[in-house]
């Protein structure tokens, strides 16, 4: 006899249907193994998928797992902030809570949480200090497993840089907006360029700084073809390590790292607005902090 697992199904990183990332929360996980947490993550097809345990230990309240539809991850941003939008919405979590500590692959994780009235409006996910790779200097390599001219990714004089705040990205920097839109990933020419730069990231996140018609600080897309994401409407992961970027190479100024803005998913229909706020102290990153809004689509029950 199968037993049933209800989910709650989000857009995050958004106010309204239909934008962000979707995301699907199994509320209570207990009974799955790994193997078969994976199978419903490709199941459901979303970027990722979450599973809400008991807290393993004393100084979290939760545990989550987190899967793509081919692997499971340490850690991960839109289904932090989105599964604490289910545990308000299943209430497990009330608004006499500013502050839950959520059991990750990475350690525990300090969330941050912002009510109006009983309704969870805002998320804040607590990110480590970022750690910096060596610039890379095939830029021509990187150009190409983007399709783009590598005047693209040198125009703007900043490096590509593998960052990471619990999961490392391949970060770059382009001139234009218009290039962010008009990258398409080569998976030849990718392949290529992962074996002969020995460089191990999880995704490829693109963005510019270029201003738009809007307050966002960077336009960005995500790729990440190992871990089954062809393209992320919304990474928080990476966007902890962007911020940290935009801060260490002064494309962000100091009085302006608590409230950096990257507009992700645009190019895909799915505009999504991540927050990220850097603390300083002097030059020295203190916090990270990576944050947004999330709207319910839909709920549902799996049977296994």
């Amino acid at each position: 006899m199968p037993r049933s697992y209800r989910y709650l199904h989000y857009d995050v990183f958004t106010d309204r249907l239909f934008g962000g990332n979707p995301l699907a929360v199994f509320l209570d996980g207990r009974g799955l193994q790994g193997e078969t947490m994976l199978a419903i993550a490709k199941e459901m097809n979303f970027s990722e998928t979450t599973f809400v345990l008991p807290a393993e230990r004393p100084d979290t309240d939760v545990r989550l797992r987190i899967f793509t539809p081919r692997a499971e991850l340490p850690m991960a941003g839109h289904p932090t902030v989105g599964s604490a939008f289910a545990l308000a919405r299943s209430g497990v979590v009330t608004s006499e809570r500013d502050r839950i500590v959520v059991g990750l692959g990475v350690g525990p994780t300090p969330v941050s949480l912002v009510w109006n009235g009983p309704d969870l409006a805002f998320v804040w996910m607590s990110q480590a200090p970022a750690t910096f790779g060596q610039p890379i200097g095939d830029r021509a390599g990187v150009a190409a497993m983007l399709g783009l001219s590598e005047v693209a990714v040198a125009g703007t004089g900043l490096p590509v840089q593998i960052v990471s705040c619990g999961v490392p990205f391949l970060l770059v920097p382009l001139a234009t907006r218009a290039a962010v839109d008009n990258a398409a990933l080569q998976i030849d020419r990718y392949e290529t360029f992962k074996h002969a730069s020995k460089a191990g990231f999880t995704g490829i996140f693109l963005f510019s700084p270029e201003p738009g018609g809007d307050r966002a600080s960077a336009y960005s897309r995500m790729f990440a073809p190992d871990a089954g994401i062809a393209e992320d409407p919304a990474t928080g992961s990476a966007s902890g390590p962007l911020g940290c970027y935009l801060v260490r190479h002064r494309v962000v100024p100091p009085h302006r790292a608590g409230s950096i803005l990257s507009l992700q998913g645009v190019k895909m229909g799915r505009t999504s607005a991540v927050h990220v706020s850097v603390g300083l102290d002097g030059e020295v990153v203190t916090a990270v902090r990576v944050g947004g809004e999330a709207a319910l689509a839909g709920e549902g029950t799996l049977y296994v």
